[in-house]
């Protein structure tokens, strides 16, 4: 089945699995139809009835290749017992050949509705043209029970087979060498179906880390080609609505700041007493302003990104701070933790976490390490924590606990906003602990 996607033709996933069914099917039967007509079949160990009478009566016989036929003392009669147009004549020739009774005689096995045809077999040898001689033939499995005086039975029955015979082993070479036929169309098949799946999957992954990554290249059956082409889609919608929602929030802080520059000429005439409150919530408002057209303007910033080591980044934040006087400090992983990031976004990042923890618990001790398939980082203070109802609600924007506006004692609520921005723009995530011993301890997950 072919499909157009793109101007081009692909096959499309139910014809590849049928094309594999049928190729399978194929393989198969020709596998089956080689071992049918250039194997000869196996033939099965036949006795004679004279040679069954001679055991039953103790007298020692060769068999040659064949197994040898074993005799028993058995407190039980053989089961199940065979009733078939031939099991009479048997009976009655062993019977008189050993002087026994024909009732107690039986012919045991289980041979199914064509018995006659699989288990005897009459060979006739024409000895003259008037006539000839027949001899009756057993084929194995089967059973011969005669009752003795004492109540048991003497059975006569070809002794066990240890492994496979002839018809077993023919039969595990067809599917030993069917499975050999089928393996590499399955390893192709698998392998061709999975992989556009698999750049499906990252796709979406690092469409998680970065919305501005570039579009899937339609490869594939025409489900995957349709399922890449919605993705991309999805991807250009995604970004346009972010676009969308982030120029028009800077548009509104922008155009906030012409009704604050007349609120702040004509408060020149109001009393000076409320002068002073009037100008200082203007100016908070212009701080916001500026503060969101900053986070916009930041978001919006076409990012490139590189492979970093984080204990690097870390040592030089923490080198600047503690030059202005700042008390703080890195715990190094062994290894050089390697991620693939935004410096500028991620330097942000760590810098609000830093300074919040000098501002807010005194000095901020920083360690980088593994942690699975994520780097993580974490910074801790000496700070008196956050009460767990507010653990989240600090990471909305304009949420703060201290209720002054005042720049010197916590701005105006933004920096966490920006802090998970830029950890789950990269794909991880932050959260914060209070520990047990006091301070709290931002905890930043980047995949490696």
């Amino acid at each position: 089945m072919i499909n157009w996607v793109s101007g081009r033709p692909t096959a499309s996933l139910f014809g590849r699995i049928l094309l594999f069914a049928a190729a399978t099917v194929l393989a198969c039967q020709a596998i089956s139809m080689v071992l049918v007509l250039k194997l000869p079949p196996p033939l099965p160990d036949f006795y004679r009835l004279t040679e069954v009478e001679q055991v039953l009566r103790g007298e020692t016989h060769v068999f040659g290749e064949r197994r040898p036929l074993e005799a028993s003392i058995r407190k039980e009669r053989p089961s199940p017992v065979l009733e078939s147009r031939t099991a009479p004549k048997i009976r009655a020739s062993v019977a008189r050949a050993i002087g026994a009774p024909i009732d107690d005689v039986v012919i045991a096995g289980n041979y199914g509705p064509l018995a006659d045809r699989r288990v005897f077999r009459t060979l006739r040898n024409h000895m003259a043209e008037e006539g000839g001689t027949e001899e009756q033939f057993l084929i194995a499995p089967f059973r011969i029970g005669v009752r003795q005086a004492d109540g048991t039975w003497l059975v006569v029955q070809p002794q066990p087979s240890f492994g496979l015979n002839a018809g077993e082993q023919l039969v595990l070479l067809w599917f030993a060498l069917s499975a050999l036929a089928v393996a590499p169309l399955a390893w192709i098949l698998a392998r061709r179906l999975s992989a556009p799946i698999r750049v499906l999957a990252e796709a979406a992954e690092r469409l998680g880390r970065d919305p501005q990554a570039p579009s899937l290249t339609l490869k594939g059956t025409s489900e995957i080609a349709v399922a890449a082409a919605a993705f991309n889609d999805m991807q250009d919608r995604l970004r346009r609505y972010v676009e969308d929602r982030t120029a028009m929030v800077a548009a509104v802080a922008h155009d906030l700041r012409t009704p604050l520059t007349r609120l702040r000429f004509r408060i020149e005439g109001v009393p000076d007493d409320q002068r002073a409150k009037m100008a200082s919530d203007i100016e908070q408002m212009e701080e916001m302003i500026s503060a969101t057209l900053a986070f916009v303007r930041d978001a919006s910033r076409p990012a490139e990104r590189t492979r970093l080591e984080l204990s690097s980044l870390l040592e030089s934040l923490c080198d600047e701070m503690a030059e202005t006087g700042a008390d703080t400090n890195i715990v190094a992983w062994a290894d050089k933790v390697v991620i693939e990031g935004d410096p500028m976004a991620l330097r942000r990042l760590f810098s609000n976490l830093l300074e919040n923890a000098v501002k807010f618990g005194g000095r901020a001790r920083a360690r980088v390490f593994h942690d699975a398939a994520y780097a993580v980082v974490e910074i801790a203070d000496d700070g008196p924590g956050i009460p767990p109802n507010d653990i989240e609600r600090v990471f909305e924007p304009f949420y703060r606990r201290e209720p002054s506006r005042s720049r010197q004692t916590g701005g105006i609520g933004l920096g966490l906003a920006v802090v998970r921005s830029i950890a789950r723009g990269h794909g991880g995530d932050v959260s914060l602990t209070n520990r047990d011993d006091g301070g709290l301890t931002a905890r930043v997950q980047l995949p490696l």
